[in-house]
């Protein structure tokens, strides 16, 4: 069964080398007690972890079961202690932090026994060894003797050939040792019992065979078996296997020992966790509200086609990227012209009547709606306090009203703005007053409409039906000679029966959620039907009509010129006086975000095939703001997480740290397992599995006080901004960092895992 040959083995110290064991040859029995006996340092217990597996010999050989040790793997012997060796030691070598149960279960649990069968055979050893009703309880809740009967309960659960009793009681009293020692020698009966004593008399008296060393050799044997009698056995060694479970239940029991080291730990290691949580909080929230912000305001903002855009193209950006690169303060006495940046990124659009029919051929379903800044000229007519005058309003008190264009949906108006009282223009000759968000409007409109300015509060209905002229350009002006000039008659015009007469049908605010938009907007609209009916009249007025035949301006007398620019100013000139109906600004107001981007697409493919003088370009005033914003949030979000990485680094040293001060902490019991059969990776498990468990506690009270910091940060944000609840914390943001946070703790714990699984069992068992 086992037979050793010509066993050597020594230890060298320095300079110094000790002869263990000399040349030993050894056979033992399928079933016998067998006693070693001899003075400390003859070679006993080194003996014992050779057959154990715990050492290796140095020459000879350790044959079980007719098979040669010389060429067995780690996992081998790792597979022979826990399979064939069951330990017996005389410290007992339990681990404290798992139940009496838990000790017992152990090797089985290596061996990859079932838990229902590995529990029911630990109860029954228990009970042999009568510790039944104990099984619960804590190795140290337990006597010497009683631990020591956990010890033997241990070495045979896993039903081993071969029990190794390294001085079973020489820790015991000796009524204590006389109840283990009959306790051994039962089990004796059928295994082989190696023993290692001190105590001649117990070794003659339960022993049936008594072999005795001194200086490493062994000098005689009671009871040696016969040369030529053949045991034959089958050798079979089935491969230990401890899983991730099993580690982890090892190391929570451990942590759970050092709760209050465990918990200040996971806690310092969160710090990191806590600070990009909180971050990633305030990130995800601000993200939603600016992507709310885009996609119920931003979508509002128009794509806008305007005479003049900007454009960045390759080639600009090249030039730009030379220019960075030209040297600075050099001494050479020479001037470098360089063109304006606006200048360089300025682009013409050509926008004509083709262009203009191309976008309006649009699918009417993108648009919520469409308006077109023209230069034509509204000549007003006030009456205010009897007098009569025109109206004279900046470009911001006069706005025209997109058109809708989506029947299906509301228009921009409907869209961004509340109407207060009366009701949205729809014919040419209705007007609408927009209020700011503090219900304000400038003077001068008030005036216009004859309103008392001086009054501390005006009411609405003071406004619902007040009047003004429109008046055409053949009231408007008067011709004298090849010069016209303005009619000062304002009273007759005022009354004339050709003036329209425009009114206020309504008062509308912007809305609250789109003040962003519409806070400080104020002013009077009036409707596209109405520049539409203004042109198609007055493009065919006297003062139009003698403009496009003179070469000067027929209202100042000054000449254009042939020039470029003079065409330029002339053409803008019968713009202004209704000649054409040709936009300075054409804005296009999608549904959504989605028809958005088929808007911008339709407009691209007017582009495609043209030179870049005739493309017509565009500015997205959403994608802009939206852009900056996103751009700005997704800057700030990197360095702050990269501040607060720092601390995720310093958190994984700090577990190195702590599970290298647990490897040393968990020498002996890395001992205990090792003498069980646990592998080296086993061992690599254990206390990775010890990591992993602080890393999810601190990633878990880190997302958890990450969480309850949003709602102070929400306060104060909300405080300061008028933003409610913008800390949010995305679950998946939750789930990551949890993630990161094991992964970091794994990798810190790594290396002295590492350091674990490399510790010399022997050396292991010795520490205390």
């Amino acid at each position: 069964m086992l037979k050793l040959q010509d066993i050597n083995k020594s230890y060298t110290t320095g300079d110094f080398t000790q002869q263990a064991l000399i040349d030993v040859n050894l056979e033992f029995r399928k079933n016998e007690f067998v006693a070693i006996l001899g003075p400390s340092g003859s070679g006993k217990t080194t003996l014992l972890n050779i057959i154990g597996g715990l050492d290796k010999y140095d020459s000879g050989d350790l044959i079980i079961n007719n098979k040669s040790t010389k060429k067995f793997k780690t996992t081998e012997w790792d597979a022979y202690r826990n399979n064939s060796i069951g330990f017996i030691f005389q410290s007992y070598n339990l681990i404290n932090h798992i139940s009496i149960l838990d000790n017992v279960e152990m090797g089985m649990t290596l061996s990859g026994v079932s838990a229902s069968k590995r529990k029911a055979k630990a109860l029954e050893v228990l009970e042999k060894v009568g510790l039944k009703e104990h099984a619960h309880k804590r190795p140290n809740q337990l006597s010497g003797g009683q631990m020591q009967r956990v010890a033997i309960a241990r070495a045979l659960a896993n039903d081993p050939d071969i029990i190794l009793a390294d001085e079973p009681t020489g820790a015991l009293d000796s009524n204590t040792s006389v109840q283990i020692m009959e306790l051994i020698k039962e089990i004796a009966k059928d295994k082989l019992v190696i023993m290692v004593t001190h105590n001649a008399d117990l070794a003659h008296t339960y022993a049936n065979r008594i072999v005795e060393f001194k200086d490493g050799k062994l000098i005689s044997d009671s009871n040696p078996i016969n040369k030529g009698v053949n045991q034959k056995e089958k050798y079979n060694l089935k491969k230990t296997s401890m899983n991730f479970l099993t580690a982890l239940k090892l190391s929570f029991n451990n942590i759970r020992t050092k709760k209050g080291r465990t918990l200040l730990t996971a806690f310092a290691s969160s710090i990191g966790i806590i600070g990009i949580a909180l971050i990633l909080s305030l990130s995800n929230g601000f993200d939603i509200e600016i992507d709310k912000f885009e996609r119920e305001t931003l979508s509002s903002m128009p794509i806008m086609i305007t005479e003049q855009a900007m454009e960045m193209t390759e080639d600009m950006i090249n030039s730009m990227s030379e220019n960075n690169k030209m040297e600075e303060y050099i001494k050479e006495e020479v001037i470098y012209p360089q063109k304006p940046v606006t200048e360089q990124m300025l682009h013409t659009n050509v926008i004509n009547q083709d262009y203009i029919d191309y976008v309006e051929k649009i699918d009417s379903n993108l648009l919520a709606g469409i308006s077109y800044t023209r230069a034509t000229a509204i000549n007003i007519i006030t009456k205010i306090n009897g007098v009569y005058k025109p109206l004279s309003l900046s470009i911001t008190d006069l706005t025209s009203i997109p058109k809708k264009m989506n029947t299906k949906t509301n228009g921009v108006i409907e869209d961004n703005y509340d109407i207060l009282l009366g009701k949205l223009p729809t014919e040419k000759d209705e007007l609408l007053i927009i209020l700011d968000s503090k219900n304000r409007i400038s003077t001068k409109i008030l005036e216009a409409f004859d309103i008392d300015i001086t009054q501390e509060k005006i009411s609405f209905n003071d406004l619902i039906g007040k009047e003004l002229k429109l008046v055409f350009n053949d009231e408007y002006y008067k011709q004298m000679g090849s010069f016209f000039t303005l009619n000062t008659d304002y009273e007759s015009q005022y009354n004339s029966d050709k003036a329209l007469t425009l009114k206020v049908v309504g008062i509308a605010r912007g809305k609250e959620d789109k003040k962003a938009l519409t806070a400080n907007a104020s002013g009077l609209s009036y409707t596209e039907e109405l520049v539409d009916y203004i042109i198609s009249i007055n493009k065919d007025s006297k003062i139009v009509e003698a403009q496009i035949n003179a070469n000067y301006n027929v209202l100042t007398g000054e000449q254009f010129g042939n020039t470029e620019e003079g065409t330029n100013t002339k053409d803008t000139l019968i713009s202004f006086l209704g000649g054409n109906g040709i936009p300075m600004v054409i804005s296009l107001y999608p549904v959504d975000f989605d028809s958005k981007e088929k808007v911008i697409n339709y407009l691209d493919k007017y582009n495609d095939g043209k030179e870049l003088e005739d493309q017509i370009l565009y500015t997205d005033l959403g994608d802009i703001i939206s852009s900056l914003s996103g751009s700005i949030m997704d800057a700030i979000t990197i360095v702050l997480i990269a501040f607060s990485a720092i601390s995720l680094i310093v958190s994984s040293i700090m577990i190195g740290i702590i599970t290298y001060i647990s490897v040393l902490e968990r020498t002996k019991e890395i001992g205990v397992l090792r003498a069980l059969g646990a592998r080296k990776k086993d061992i690599t498990r254990v206390f990775n599995a010890e990591t992993f468990i602080i890393g999810l506690c601190s990633g878990l009270i880190g997302i958890f006080i990450g969480w309850l910091l949003t709602f102070p940060a929400n306060v104060i944000i909300e405080s300061l901004t008028e933003l409610p609840n913008v800390a949010k914390l995305n679950p998946l943001h939750a789930i990551i960092l949890i993630i990161i946070s094991m992964a970091l703790t794994m990798i810190g714990g790594f290396i002295p895992a590492k350091m674990a699984a490399k510790k010399d069992p022997v050396e292991a068992l010795r520490t205390e």
